[in-house]
């Protein structure tokens, strides 16, 4: 398995962060079977906005919340890594407090 879940969604309560915060977290490594991913699927719509890490930010976006570490975006760049056989990516990392 490349992720240690699939997911479908958000389950963490939203943290209002936008380019200009998480430029502001320094980025470190994360294994790829250690993300729960926030989309099943990798649309070409959602990897061209703005606001996408395809154009902008050369890190993944990672939120840890709850006990998990959930890949908002950047999954084409984890994609990337798991073909090229790397159990890693760099990811700007922000943790989320549980409610």
């Amino acid at each position: 398995m490349i992720f240690k879940r699939i997911g479908d969604g958000r389950p963490y309560p939203e943290h209002g962060l936008g380019s200009g915060g998480w430029a502001k977290i320094p980025p470190r490594q994360v294994r790829l079977d250690e993300l729960v991913t926030t989309k099943d699927t990798l649309y070409l719509v959602d990897l061209l906005t703005e606001d996408s890490t395809f154009y902008g930010d050369l890190f993944a976006h990672v939120v840890a919340w709850d006990g998990d570490l959930y890949l908002e975006d950047g999954l084409h760049r984890a994609m990337r890594a798991a073909l090229q056989q790397r159990p890693l990516l760099h990811a700007r990392v922000h943790a989320v407090a549980a409610r």
